[in-house]
């Protein structure tokens, strides 16, 4: 798809970085973790229903893989979580990005006005780089994923992480998010939070700022939504966040919270 060159905006009206959640909100990757829990789970001898895979919905996953476990998996929590993700990845390959809608013509949008941008995901990495290669486009500067991680969503190390190796403030970065975990994490990192519901609705919130759907949005709506709500003058002690904790420093995957649609 051809972007038009458009006339980019000042810089100074530009949030620092945009930093994306993957599953739910740029991917639609949910059918595809929903088809391999129910084969992992028949190949053990039980059932797996649609309501079932609702519940895992901003699960972790390692704690999805537990509740696997409780429903007759005799495997590892660690083997669970790889054997979701590798049928999940076959199913990425076979059918390529299942795009949410108007998240691509977004994100591109960003990309050529200059935006930073990070994937936040608490997928694993090998998955996150699978969809990143899958891009037709340089979609993404930094990724941060879920076995990257001490603590996962709805904990903000993960936007901490992300900000910081982008070298900004995450006051000065929108996050886009479908899950509660998600959005959770994306406001307690202090950035500036926009809820798109996915499988699950979420509500309206003084926290965040909710919007039904991508579609139809533009740069100039991040813009604007940056300008309402950076207020806080930057050089305030209060409108910096600190840097992640140095003993949360990435070294292995997080066990909370680590959610395939976070």
């Amino acid at each position: 798809m051809n972007v038009p060159a458009l006339p980019l905006p000042a810089p100074a009206t530009l949030p620092a970085a945009v930093l994306w959640d993957m599953d739910g909100t740029i991917v639609d990757t949910e059918p595809y973790w929903m088809q391999a829990q129910t084969e992992l789970v028949a190949s053990w001898g039980g059932v797996w229903t649609h309501d079932d895979g609702m519940l895992m919905v901003g699960s972790g996953l390692w704690t999805s893989a537990a509740i696997l476990q409780s429903r007759g998996v005799d495997l590892s929590t660690d083997e669970i979580v790889a054997r979701l993700t590798d049928r999940v990845q076959e199913q990425l390959a076979e059918h390529g990005v299942p795009w949410r809608p108007g998240s691509r013509e977004l994100l591109q949008s960003l990309k050529v006005a200059g935006v930073p941008t990070a994937l936040v995901t608490m997928s694993v990495e090998r998955m996150a780089r699978q969809i990143i290669d899958l891009i037709d486009f340089p979609a993404f500067d930094i990724v941060v994923a879920g076995d990257m991680v001490a603590n996962s969503k709805p904990h903000p190390e993960p936007y901490l992480l992300a900000a910081a190796r982008l070298g900004v403030d995450p006051r000065r970065c929108i996050a886009i998010e479908d899950s509660a975990p998600g959005v959770a994490s994306a406001v307690a990192a202090g950035t500036i939070a926009i809820a798109v519901p996915h499988q699950i609705d979420l509500p309206d919130s003084d926290s965040y700022t909710r919007w039904p759907t991508l579609v139809g949005r533009t740069i100039d709506d991040l813009i604007t939504l940056y300008q309402q709500s950076a207020t806080v003058d930057s050089t305030s002690p209060d409108s910096i966040h600190p840097d992640p904790d140095p003993e949360l420093a990435p070294h292995g995957r997080g066990d909370t919270e680590s959610a395939p649609r976070a």
